[in-house]
């Protein structure tokens, strides 16, 4: 059993070879990224009673980036002190990703894989990164259960999408889409978006307990994306602990 889409990941193995082009199809990601960083890293912090202001505050922390692409994510957490197992069931964004990582002098474990062929094989990890990947999956309930499955006791899974409204509809389809072309058309079906709401139900029903959420939202007059307490509106973020 599986959660893959094969049509979503078909979209993105199209694009595999622009991951590192931050002009290119994977822009919005490139410009979000240090929002992102900065979000997962308090909240590893928080919870590991680690010193984010450190060089490596994520040091010996074994971490799965779960739907990790071309390694965007993945190579800041090996920087910062991470073990660090990117997994990704296209396999041309796993080759972009290797090639990239001993390019950069880094050592992280790449494969093309699925969440469930790792916990099926009996992996575990103290951190679970899913960004920007459980609206692409096609269950997502049984995905974070999954997720949960591969955490050790009182370890963290951040997931990170898109809330479904309207907004979310007026900024990743028709903006990024179809007026800034950022992405192909059809990237993104705004009926396969998760609410906070929702993605909370399904974390506590895997067994996970919420910790935090916050909205990553975009400001078009400076051009740059700030982590919110209130504005969860369009992309956001949870963080949420396997109890120990």
């Amino acid at each position: 059993m599986t959660s893959i889409d094969p049509t979503e990941i078909a979209k993105f193995e199209a694009m595999a070879a622009e991951w590192w082009d931050p002009k290119g199809k994977f822009k919005p990601l490139h410009m979000m990224n240090p929002v992102r960083l900065d979000y997962i890293v308090t909240q590893i912090a928080a919870e590991y009673g680690r010193d984010r202001r450190s060089l490596r505050p994520v040091e010996g922390l074994r971490l799965l980036d779960i739907g990790c692409g071309g390694g965007l994510i993945a190579e800041p957490m090996a920087r910062l002190g991470a073990e660090v197992i990117g997994a990704d069931a296209a396999e041309g964004n796993i080759a972009v990703a290797k090639l990239h990582a001993e390019q950069q002098g880094l050592e992280i474990d790449y494969r093309a894989t699925t969440a469930e062929a790792l916990a099926e094989s009996g992996e575990f990890f103290d951190v679970v990164l899913a960004l920007e990947i459980v609206e692409h999956v096609a269950d997502p309930a049984a995905f974070i259960a999954t997720c949960h499955s591969l955490l050790h006791p009182g370890g963290l899974a951040i997931v990170s999408t898109l809330n479904r409204t309207a907004k979310s509809f007026g900024a990743a389809i028709i903006g990024a889409e179809w007026i800034m072309r950022w992405l192909p058309r059809g990237t993104h079906e705004w009926s396969r978006f998760i609410t906070p709401d929702e993605l909370s139900e399904m974390a506590s029903g895997a067994g996970l307990a919420p910790v935090d959420a916050r909205g990553m939202v975009f400001n078009p007059l400076t051009w740059g994306w700030s982590l919110s307490d209130r504005d969860l509106s369009v992309n956001y973020a949870i963080a949420a602990r396997r109890p120990a």
